[in-house]
């Protein structure tokens, strides 16, 4: 495994480590207000639901972003064949984000009193829109840690002569990062209004900017992991880039559905969304043909895990469950309800969370020199996050389905004795998988934490494993994975997303609105429960097939060694 070639990749650690700490906190704030949902008098008067759903939302967001920005100074000289522009600025943002992380959590209890801090027409302490609670005092700070950031990147950068797709991408990505921010920096009093502009902030920022930013960083560390060949990237990188601009910037439309818009939204809004899943059909590819071009064994076994799970939860979560729900006439009945956070956790978490996760994985073991370090509690980590997160997004689209039914369709009450007695079920399955995805986090954080401050655990080795020419039988399931049977496992995630859909679209039957919910509920006991099986076989079986490389005679393929030509050359 190659050492870092440059000091200033250092000042990354800080931010991976943040991103651990919040991580852990956020995910402590989930697992109470799922025991709120299930008893909504636990702390109530003390630390209430909508407080800790806000604590909850807003630490997510700013532990992604420390990821992100940890991330970005970590590969940005690998990038420039340089150190880092001015890394006392790269201090100061740190200290930024702490200051905004600190203000996000306390400013809470102005909120729960009512006190915004008006001066100027603006609320300074407390702004209460969701997602963007925070004042316009945070805002600033955020604007001005995103301008930098941006400034450190370009001024890192070489000349623009020099420069590939994914110097271009992750460029593009840093300025709209602070661009798209303003957005939602200014109160305003009309609602429609405000929320136009709000959901540039809240959807906009992450599929047009967040996911531009991602899809060079995954880009990146797959050639720094397999060799890929920079060139083939940097062409899978731009057109995933033009996609994403291409659907996202109207695509957004599908926020504007009900809030008081014209009517043309509706379809332009429905027609655009349908086209935002083909970014990550693109990035499902880039990763299968990056990982398999060499047959080479895994090194980082914890790294490319997570890097699996980010594409394929953004595939899941944001292409297939996102496209569910992009139409108006699916949009009416799932919009503000549990299907939501389904959709919400898995793209948001899944995409970006795991992506950060999967960055520390292969930056922390190498800044502190722990090349051979032990893989097996990363591994451990991987499965009980991903298997946690499958669970919650299944008890989050079933309770939503039994919603969509009970309190849209037949329009009963919300705690009338319908709807909430319905609802326990689920509830408690959150729970239940809330507590397996604590452990998972407990898992990773402790294992980055203290990856090459503890001693390695003595593992008794195969002694036939990784002898040249040696012939090892392979199980059926650890075989070769070619791109057709990749495509028939896509496929299949599609087919039941498709059943999903038409499952949703049932609701607007007349025989389903005289009260008759058979057709919905089957399908969504078909699709919901078979798009996230079949995704975690897919990731068991995508990942056997790698882990057996080692067995494989023809493993040891050769290369031209790309990353180490971009590596290397940045240390003479």
């Amino acid at each position: 495994m190659i050492q870092i070639q440059y000091k200033t990749q250092r000042l990354s650690m800080r931010f991976f480590m943040l991103m651990l700490v919040l991580f852990f906190v956020q995910v402590g704030f989930g697992l109470l207000i799922a025991l709120q949902h299930y008893d909504p008098s636990l702390l109530a008067g003390k630390l209430n639901f909508n407080i800790a759903r806000a604590e909850h939302l807003n630490l997510g967001i700013i532990w992604i972003l420390s990821g992100f920005i940890g991330t970005i100074l970590y590969v940005g000289p690998l990038l420039s064949k340089r150190e880092l522009y001015a890394p006392w600025l790269v201090k100061f943002l740190f200290y930024a984000l702490v200051a905004v992380t600190l203000w996000n959590v306390f400013s809470q209890s102005f909120a729960s009193r009512g006190q915004a801090g008006w001066w100027m027409g603006q609320p300074w302490i407390q702004e209460g829109l969701e997602y963007l609670e925070a004042g316009r005092g945070a805002d600033v700070i955020i604007l001005v840690g995103f301008s930098i950031l941006a400034f450190v990147t370009l001024k890192t950068f070489p000349p623009r002569k020099d420069w590939n797709e994914i110097h271009w991408a992750l460029a593009i990505g840093v300025v709209a990062l602070t661009l798209v921010w303003t957005f939602g920096m200014f109160f305003i009093e009309r609602q429609d209004v405000s929320e136009y502009f709000r959901w540039y902030v809240v959807h906009y920022w992450v599929e047009g900017v967040w996911e531009v930013i991602h899809i060079a960083l995954v880009g990146f560390l797959l050639v720094l992991m397999f060799d890929a060949n920079v060139k083939s990237v940097g062409y899978a990188v731009f057109w995933g880039v033009s996609l994403v601009w291409l659907s996202g910037l109207i695509g957004n439309a599908h926020h504007y559905f009900w809030i008081g818009t014209p009517e043309f939204w509706q379809f332009w809004g429905s027609l655009f969304s349908a086209l935002e899943p083909l970014p990550l059909v693109f990035c499902f590819w880039h990763i299968y043909l990056d990982a398999h071009h060499d047959r080479k064994p895994l090194k980082n076994a914890p790294a490319f895990y997570f890097i699996l799970g980010s594409v394929m939860l953004e595939q899941v979560g944001a292409g297939i469950l996102g496209f569910t729900m992009t139409f108006a006439l699916t949009n009416v009945w799932s919009h503000g309800t549990w299907i939501t956070p389904a959709h919400g956790h898995l793209a948001l978490f899944g995409t970006f969370g795991m992506l950060g996760i999967a960055a520390a994985y292969y930056a922390v073991p190498l800044m502190r020199g722990a090349q051979d370090f032990d893989q097996r509690l990363g591994r451990l980590g991987f499965w009980l996050l991903f298997a946690g997160m499958m669970g919650i997004a299944f008890a989050f689209a079933m309770g939503g389905t039994a919603q969509v039914f009970i309190y849209r369709t037949l329009a009963l009450d919300w705690f009338g004795g319908d709807l909430y007695p319905a609802m326990n079920f689920y509830k408690g399955l959150i729970v239940l998988f809330g507590v397996l995805f604590a452990i998972g986090t407990c898992v990773v954080v402790y294992d980055l934490m203290t990856v090459g401050h503890r001693v390695k655990a003595t593992v008794v080795p195969d002694v036939h494993a990784g002898v040249p020419g040696t012939i090892h039988a392979l199980a059926p399931w650890q075989r070769y994975m070619s791109g057709y049977e990749a495509g028939l496992w896509l496929l299949g995630m599609w087919v039941f997303g498709a059943i999903i859909t038409f499952g949703l679209l049932s609701f607007n039957l007349p025989s389903v609105q005289a009260g008759d919910p058979t057709l919905p509920y089957i399908m969504a006991w078909i699709g919901y429960p078979g798009l996230l099986l079949l995704t975690m076989l897919f990731v068991w079986r995508f990942l056997a097939s790698l882990e057996a490389r080692v067995l494989d005679p023809l493993a040891a393929g050769s290369g031209s060694d790309s990353r180490l030509n971009i590596i290397q050359s940045g240390a003479a």
